[in-house]
């Protein structure tokens, strides 16, 4: 049985931390999404993360430090640009991808010469791993293809009986992934969007590469999560309706009827402003088109929300690939596995 240690239980952290280190999982809070922590250079425990979570092994994992020092160990060197980008968004949502030290498992990394790391800006994942004196490997918390949790009760919902512990640190602030950067590239390039925008990266160290490769082929080794295989799905199939907000409402509202009509019942996926506009069963707002961020902090709640519910297909308004949009848009796209209508 899982055992769930809540933000208070300084006793029980401790027990998680030594969990860590000698090998088990435990699933901790982060300000982008909950991960599932086993200790980096464990071989064995690492490979248990992927057990659990039933994911593959050709898709590498993050590497979460707490203290710059961890980095000697993980890397071979440290370029003057990761500097620069470590002092300007660290501890925070961008994973830098670095040349990986020797002492690297490739179960880590896939088998690849590289080793994504970043330092997350939660407190209570900074005092696990402070307490834990170990880095700790850490994707999503969830099964594979799922959803990715922004709460604990997410997390128990799909690994209870799977890892040894669950910290509990209350919903996550930014809602989606880190961003992912490869600065083992001549020009930086993103490999995953997310808390952290092309815009506030090209701010502090210049031009990123235009040409960012976000999908990989089914034979290709992906350089960082979330490019390869279905994510971020919902049991229901998802539908992308891309276009003008006035036609976009006109053919979900459309697609629902057919849908009844065929004794089928469909959600909507929406933003707060745009929630009456629909005659649907099961209407879920993500958050507001006023607040991009509310979108991200929103969506995989708003994903599992259709879980719980009997809901044969899902249609989802498409969001402005803006700022932090473009990771929402991502992820969107990836749990919808590519299917868009275009208006």
């Amino acid at each position: 049985m899982t055992r769930i240690i809540h933000a208070d239980d300084e006793q029980g952290l401790k027990q998680a931390a030594e969990g860590l280190r000698s090998g088990q999982l435990v699933a901790f809070p982060t300000e982008t999404v909950y991960g599932l922590g086993a200790d980096a250079l464990n071989t064995a425990a690492v490979k248990r993360v992927f057990e659990a979570k039933g994911r593959p092994s050709d898709n590498p994992l993050i590497v979460h430090i707490a203290e710059f020092s961890q980095l000697s160990e993980l890397v071979r060197e440290i370029p003057p640009q990761a500097r620069v980008l470590m002092e300007a968004f660290w501890p925070g949502p961008l994973t830098l991808v670095f040349k990986k030290s020797p002492r690297v498992p490739d179960a880590i990394t896939a088998g690849l010469d590289t080793v994504a790391i970043r330092m997350p800006q939660n407190p209570m994942a900074l005092r696990l791993i402070r307490e834990a004196r170990v880095s700790v490997a850490a994707p999503s918390a969830n099964r594979s293809g799922r959803p990715s949790p922004t709460t604990a009760s997410h997390v128990a919902e799909d690994l209870n009986g799977r890892i040894e512990y669950i910290i509990d640190g209350g919903p996550c602030t930014v809602g989606v992934e880190s961003t992912v950067l490869d600065i083992t590239v001549p020009v930086p390039m993103i490999l995953r969007p997310g808390g952290v925008t092309r815009e506030m990266l090209e701010a502090v160290i210049g031009p990123i590469a235009a040409d960012t490769v976000l999908e990989v082929s089914k034979d290709q080794k992906p350089r960082s999560p979330g490019m390869k295989y279905r994510h971020y799905s919902p049991r229901a199939e998802l539908v992308i309706v891309r276009g003008e907000t006035g036609k976009v409402t006109e053919k979900i509202n459309a697609l629902v009827r057919e849908k009844q009509e065929q004794g089928l019942k469909a959600g909507v996926l929406t933003c707060a402003e745009n929630r009456e506009r629909y005659n649907a069963p099961v209407v879920i707002p993500a958050g507001s088109i006023k607040e991009p961020s509310s979108l991200a902090a929103g969506l995989y709640q708003a994903l599992r929300g259709f879980d719980e519910t009997d809901v044969d297909i899902i249609y989802s308004e498409a969001f402005q690939e803006e700022g932090i949009g473009q990771a929402v848009m991502n992820r969107l796209k990836k749990a919808a596995s590519g299917k868009i209508i275009d208006i």
